[in-house]
């Protein structure tokens, strides 16, 4: 029988330049996922991906281990292989069974995440399970798993109060930059037009009437931000980022480069009078060359620096997470039991056309000439007598073994 495996490499074990090696970019990640699923032997297969953490959600026969881990980052990271792979490998959790069903819960409801209570969480994980089910990637296995995910992410978030005061990367980064605004409009340099950016702007526009100047790699994407958001902006290509000739206040940063795309020289080319500026780094790995932070007048906010101020806020809701932990132990009961069911239901999935096949060859072969000396009132009242005890067979050897299953969970 398939089981559930995760891999998983996250804040905990790794800084975000190394979790970045792992993102997977949007035009290529379907290709290489599907792949990755043959070359591995892997039944179904998730992939999970977000700010701090990348995770490969499988269901497979064969147990996982650290041989099968470093042939996945071999297939992952084929033309650039680190040279520190043993010590990624080694540091990379492998988790099964119960273990990988309570690490999924505590994901999605938040309590394993880099800023605990962070809400948005779970519709990522909802929509990385919509485009791998979407792409054949996943089945019914990893579905019964993420509806019980969901459900038990809703029930922390309803049940407790670790998300009253939900606190984001992002919402972190902008309490963070709000202490440099005041209610005067700033300009402010956007590099990128993503979700992250998205979100980060959705706070800094609210009742403000700033200036911007977005750079992105799809002018497209960024005209359509400008219209989402309704905010005065000038769009321009990210290649003319090295051109850009007027003031600035603030530049908030998140793309998905793996390389830096703010460096040095090109800091210094943009601000040749070094006035005072916040620069706001949300990318995984870093947009930004942490040899800016040393300039005079410069103020550098990135995912590291935020990562210590999560770490506070997991302290202080150290009695929620107790209380989540406490649900989480009851739903994987709950899991358990509905994953039960269902292999119960796909073992007897062949029953019906057993039977119906049984019906067939009694009416062709076995009962043939009785059938045929039978008038048809006869014959109709024969079908529904089969058509009755059909469904009975059927239904009464599930609801038992339901019942069979029901006490063995309880004992």
């Amino acid at each position: 029988m398939n089981t559930i495996q995760i891999i998983a490499f996250t804040h905990k074990q790794f800084n975000f330049d190394e979790i970045g090696l792992f993102h997977l970019d949007d035009n290529q990640r379907i290709g290489f996922l599907t792949n990755l699923k043959t070359k591995l032997d892997i039944e179904e297969l998730m992939y999970l991906s977000t700010c701090n953490r990348v995770e490969f959600i499988i269901s497979r026969e064969k147990k996982i281990n650290k041989s099968f881990v470093e042939k996945l980052i071999k297939n992952l990271l084929a033309d650039q292989i680190p040279t520190n792979l043993k010590d990624i490998v080694d540091r990379a959790e492998i988790m099964d069974n119960k273990a990988a069903v309570h690490h999924i819960f505590s994901v999605a409801s938040s309590i394993d995440s880099l800023v605990v209570g962070e809400r948005e969480i779970i519709t990522q994980v909802r929509k990385a399970f919509e485009e791998c089910k979407e792409n054949d990637l996943c089945g019914d296995v990893i579905r019964v798993l993420v509806q019980s995910t969901i459900s038990t992410a809703k029930k922390v978030y309803t049940e407790s109060n670790i998300g009253t005061r939900p606190v984001s990367i992002v919402s972190l980064a902008f309490l963070e930059l709000k202490k440099y605004i005041s209610k005067k409009p700033k300009k402010i340099l956007v590099i990128g037009a993503g979700k992250t950016i998205t979100s980060m702007l959705k706070f800094i526009s609210k009742n403000q009437q700033h200036q911007y100047s977005i750079y992105n790699r799809s002018i497209d994407k960024a005209h359509k931000l400008v219209e989402l958001l309704k905010i005065d902006a000038n769009v321009y290509p990210l290649s003319e980022l090295n051109n850009h000739n007027s003031k600035f206040d603030f530049i908030i940063s998140c793309t998905g480069s793996k390389e830096v795309v703010l460096s040095i020289e090109k800091f210094q080319k943009i601000n040749p009078d070094e006035n005072k500026s916040v620069i706001v780094d949300l990318a995984v790995p870093n947009d930004c060359d942490m040899k800016i932070s040393e300039k005079k007048n410069v103020k550098l906010i990135n995912v590291d620096q935020l990562k210590v101020r999560a770490e506070e806020n997991l302290k202080a809701r150290g009695e929620e997470v107790e209380r989540c932990l406490d649900i989480i132990d009851r739903q994987i009961l709950k899991y358990y039991m509905a994953e039960k069911e269902r292999n119960l239901e796909r073992a007897l999935s062949s029953v019906p056309k057993s039977i119906k096949g049984i019906r067939q060859k009694a009416f062709r072969e076995v009962f043939a000439k009785e059938l045929e000396a039978l008038d048809p009132g006869a014959i109709e009242v024969v079908n529904s007598l089969v058509d009755y005890i059909e469904k009975k067979y059927i239904s009464v050897p599930m609801k038992m073994a339901k019942e069979i299953l029901l006490k063995e969970t309880t004992k």
